[in-house]
């Protein structure tokens, strides 16, 4: 009997953390984005992320990305937070601070980037209905005070 109950509470837990993996990896947004850099549209002296990657911990989100600034110098950006709407710090982008997401539908987010409480740039990503590929639009003003509008397309790695 006590092997039965082992067994049952093993098969629970196994289907609870299966269950908890698939809804995380539902979500289209997550893994490993690289630019395409053919398909894109970035405006000269504006931040390029070349490599991005989505990952969920626990209900919070990591977005990391790598990529090269306006002085063609690398960078290195992190945020963490949730795809509420809310403002979350942001590390390595010279140009904000904070960053905010906002989860329209299954495919689609809107994001807001601020610098000093001042919004600095606005976007919106979306990820193609087969899930291979999205595309983030990007509009917003540079240090300089240059506006400027960047489509970069990724593909899914």
């Amino acid at each position: 009997m006590a092997r039965m109950k082992t067994k049952t509470i093993g098969l629970s837990l196994a289907f609870c953390v299966f269950g908890w993996a698939a809804c995380f990896a539902a979500d289209p947004q997550m893994g490993t984005w690289k630019l395409n850099e053919t398909k894109s549209k970035i405006t000269p002296g504006t931040l390029k992320n070349t490599h991005v990657v989505y990952s969920n911990m626990l209900g919070q989100v990591k977005v990391k990305s790598d990529g090269i600034d306006a002085n063609n110098k690398p960078t290195h950006i992190e945020w963490s937070g949730k795809f509420d709407g809310k403002d979350y710090p942001v590390t390595g982008d010279p140009n904000s601070d904070t960053r905010s997401y906002t989860k329209v539908n299954d495919r689609t987010l809107t994001t807001t980037a601020k610098k000093n409480g001042k919004v600095i740039a606005t976007g919106q990503i979306v990820v193609s209905a087969d899930g291979k590929s999205r595309t983030v639009t990007i509009n917003g003003t540079t240090p300089k005070g240059k506006k400027f509008q960047n489509t970069a397309v990724y593909e899914k790695q």
